[in-house]
């Protein structure tokens, strides 16, 4: 298929930068002089004329699945991939914008669309279904949509297998397990009551879950009210089974995120809407503390898609999709430099964190810990800032962090996912590999723990740290998840490519899955959770 002549310059592919998809396709395209070997026109023996079999170039770019960029790296190396296909639904796009439509068309959250709502979603990408895919395909990686994943909530957890099955254990005072009572469970079990319900997404909160599905759907149990002083107390009002958030049944929800005071939730179209922060107006909106009316996020995030939220305990973190690139906003409580401003001032409407033009990097997964938060950027580079207590941010010290800064001791690894919970961090290199830092009360950052003379514990990690215990599952890691609460101490999961499930920290409510702990409150080492996820 090569579309230069053999005497002429031969394009290579790793010449074109790794940009956005719009800078790639507003670039000026390079012309090359063409004789015999073309996509159109005359061939010689034995070549394969693009133009005389365009339906088999669709079928090769969409069942290999190419990324925006590839397909627009394929519009600058030949008019052919330029031109209109003259295929339906619109004659006038090019092969290439099919091939995005159609694998946009491959994504649950898409398909139910109409034909008004992907053109609404279109414009608001940029005006081009590639974009449109990578909005979509942005999601999936930040929130490992539609595939499966483990939740480290406070003292109960969840896990969610690549069908969308639901199973929950851990502590149920105000029946978060959602089993329709509120009794512990030390193993995993299945929410049976949502049979026949496909769930993509899961978000846990002190005494509270709420569940995803791929209609778009929010089914929420446990403790109706928030800010409360969480340990062991009870809410005013329980809910022991899965029921639908009747306030958001007429918007089509990808994510939820719970922090401590308030709940956010992402629309499939990339708007932000909260509930429940109370009548300080912190999210540009002054709401009763028992309001359960959805509100969208005003100000800059308006009309802007976002694929990712993260709760922190008073702020919200949101990655948005822009032509231009990735970029993160944040809102609420600036305590600590967490919001990432260069200041310690509160945000009423979402700003953006500016501080990631100047280092050059482009944010790819956004994590919101209690006090602290971090960043994976798309060369790898991790960045965090916020509150530095116990080393959490990983720069070797306790300082704080008042915008984003790279960790310098990560920049041998690629790094492919982050976590953040109360002053700890846990990031996923592209190998599989764990590094953890930050407090490692109760064993949550699974190293093992220091004993000096007097018999005294050193657990805080300033720096990242391997996680040689996970070298043992002898398997890449995928995920790490872990409790993001003041209140309760901390455990931890690591899924693996295959689907198995890894945890260890604190198990006193059963929140490990593994079933009692005899004579003890926690696991040091990871030990398997019996459930396959897969």
């Amino acid at each position: 298929m090569d579309a230069t002549a053999s005497e002429s310059q031969a394009i290579q592919y790793h010449e074109i930068s790794d940009q956005p998809v719009a800078a790639i396709v507003a670039s000026p395209i390079r012309t090359f002089q063409r004789q015999t070997r073309h996509c159109f026109g005359d061939t010689i023996p034995g070549e394969f004329p693009l133009a005389a079999s365009p339906s088999i170039v669709l079928h090769v770019l969409t069942s290999c699945n190419f990324t925006p960029q590839d397909l627009a790296k394929l519009e600058a190396t030949c008019s052919f991939f330029r031109q209109p296909a003259n295929f339906d639904p619109d004659r006038e796009l090019s092969v290439t914008e099919i091939a995005a439509l159609d694998m946009c068309q491959k994504r649950a959250i898409f398909k139910p669309m109409t034909p008004e709502e992907r053109q609404g979603l279109k414009r608001k990408c940029g005006g081009s279904w590639k974009l449109v895919l990578g909005f979509l395909l942005a999601g999936e990686i930040c929130c490992r949509r539609e595939k499966s994943q483990a939740i480290a909530g406070p003292g109960h957890s969840i896990a969610v297998t690549s069908e969308g099955a639901v199973y929950t254990f851990g502590s149920n005072i105000n029946g978060q397990l959602g089993h329709g009572t509120t009794e512990e469970e030390s193993r995993p079990r299945l929410i049976r009551s949502l049979q026949g319900v496909r769930i993509i997404q899961a978000a846990a909160g002190a005494g509270r879950t709420m569940l995803i599905s791929d209609a778009g759907q929010v089914y929420a149990f446990g403790k109706d009210s928030f800010g409360e002083a969480e340990w062991g107390g009870q809410g005013s009002n329980l809910v022991t089974t899965p029921q639908l958030v009747e306030s958001l049944k007429g918007i089509f929800v990808v994510q939820a995120a719970i922090g401590n005071f308030f709940t956010a939730v992402l629309s499939r179209e990339g708007r932000v809407y909260t509930f429940c922060w109370g009548t300080d107006g912190k999210l540009g909106h002054h709401t009763e503390p028992n309001d359960v009316e959805p509100r969208p996020l005003l100000g800059a995030l308006e009309n802007v898609p976002v694929v990712q939220i993260a709760a922190g305990y008073c702020y919200l973190l949101a990655l948005a999709f822009e032509p231009s690139g990735m970029s993160v906003y944040s809102v609420g409580c600036g305590l600590g430099g967490k919001l990432g401003h260069g200041a310690k001032t509160d945000e009423k409407y979402p700003r953006l964190v500016e501080q990631f033009r100047r280092l050059n990097v482009q944010p790819m997964v956004v994590a919101a810990g209690a006090w602290h938060a971090a960043v994976v950027g798309r060369d790898g580079q991790v960045c965090t800032w916020g509150w530095g207590r116990y080393g959490c941010l990983g720069h070797g010290d306790e300082e704080c962090e008042l915008a984003p800064k790279v960790v310098e001791s990560l920049n041998n690894i690629k790094a492919v996912h982050v976590a953040t919970g109360d002053y700890t961090t846990f990031v996923v290199s592209e190998a599989g590999e764990v590094y953890s830092f930050g407090c490692g009360e109760s064993a949550s950052l699974g190293h093992v723990a220091l004993v000096d003379g007097q018999g005294n514990r050193h657990t805080n990690v300033l720096s990242p740290a391997l996680v040689t215990s996970l070298k043992q599952v002898n398997e890449r890691i995928v995920q790490i998840s872990l409790t993001n609460s003041i209140y309760w101490n901390a455990h931890t999961f690591a899924l693996t490519e295959s689907g198995k499930l890894y945890a260890f920290g604190a198990g006193d409510k059963g929140q490990l899955g593994i079933g009692p702990i005899a004579n003890q409150t926690e696991k040091q080492n990871p030990e398997r959770v019996e459930i396959d996820l897969s």
